[in-house]
């Protein structure tokens, strides 16, 4: 598939604020230290001025943001049709317009799932739909390409290593990061990710996904919808991630830590070419 560029208009009506803050806190011999926090604040998603959800959210990205989450959880499907996102920090909100039929927006809202996700925690009516007709069929990939490709995600992680408190997520090609994304919650960043693939219409058939968040079900529907067959973790993986992943054909790698990973599914597809590396 070819990828291009959507014409929506994002459009900010306030600046967005930052993402550390300045804090002192004492250490364990009593001094007192300087040191940055991770912001955290309340960004309310609207519908064509219908209100969605409110998420907590570092807010790096926000239009990206809302354009995953609501497309992730079946609420919107046709790029096409995205008028515009208008974000405004003042009132800590994001207006998603766009032409397509909402008006089943009260059915999906009233079937609600509470989650594992941190940052979140719900999903609404039609987040599993089309999941069924999902079948992806992971790359080969040598053993010294996960090797290079940690080594290069080490450079990312901007917010952690200065603050902590945060997750991140990256969409990946053999052992490059195209893009990355930080947020309090591992959920807000793979929907924004999404959200930048969806409107750059990307394909995901030659990527990795790799987060530092755990692979629960939730995480591996996502990736799942953004048609990418690799799931990298640095964290474990639940039961149900685990059956979901077998079931769509996506190669599940956790516990990815320096020189240590574990293939949970999908170890036909690995190359052990980096055992003396």
């Amino acid at each position: 598939m070819a990828e291009q560029s959507n014409k929506v208009s994002l459009i900010k009506t306030s600046n967005s604020n930052e993402l550390t803050q300045a804090v002192t806190a004492v250490n364990e011999k009593g001094q007192v230290v300087d040191k940055q926090v991770a912001c955290e604040r309340p960004l309310t998603l609207y519908l064509n001025w219908q209100p969605i959800v409110t998420l907590m959210t570092l807010g790096a990205k926000p239009e990206s943001l809302a354009l995953g989450y609501l497309k992730n959880q079946g609420f919107v499907s046709d790029v096409s049709q995205l008028q515009s996102v208008i974000v405004d920090w003042e009132v800590n909100s994001a207006a998603v317009m766009t032409e397509e039929n909402t008006e089943h927006l009260q059915e999906k809202l009233s079937e609600k799932t509470v989650t594992s996700g941190c940052g979140q925690g719900t999903v609404y009516g039609g987040f599993m739909d089309g999941v069924d007709e999902i079948k992806l069929q992971a790359p080969a990939i040598k053993q010294s390409t996960i090797y290079s490709l940690l080594r290069n995600l080490s450079a990312f992680n901007d917010t952690y290593k200065s603050a902590g408190g945060v997750h991140g997520c990256g969409i990946c090609q053999s052992d490059q990061i195209l893009s990355f994304v930080e947020d309090v919650g591992r959920h807000n960043a793979v929907d924004t990710l999404a959200g930048d693939m969806w409107l750059a219409n990307q394909a995901g058939g030659d990527k990795i996904f790799y987060t530092t968040g755990r692979l629960t079900s939730e995480m591996v529907i996502k990736v799942a919808k953004m048609g990418i067959p690799v799931l990298l973790s640095r964290s474990g993986v639940t039961q149900m991630g685990l059956e979901l992943a077998q079931q769509l054909g996506i190669t599940m790698i956790a516990r990815a830590k320096g020189r240590h990973f574990l293939i949970y599914n999908g170890s036909e597809t690995i190359e052990f070419d980096g055992v003396n590396l």
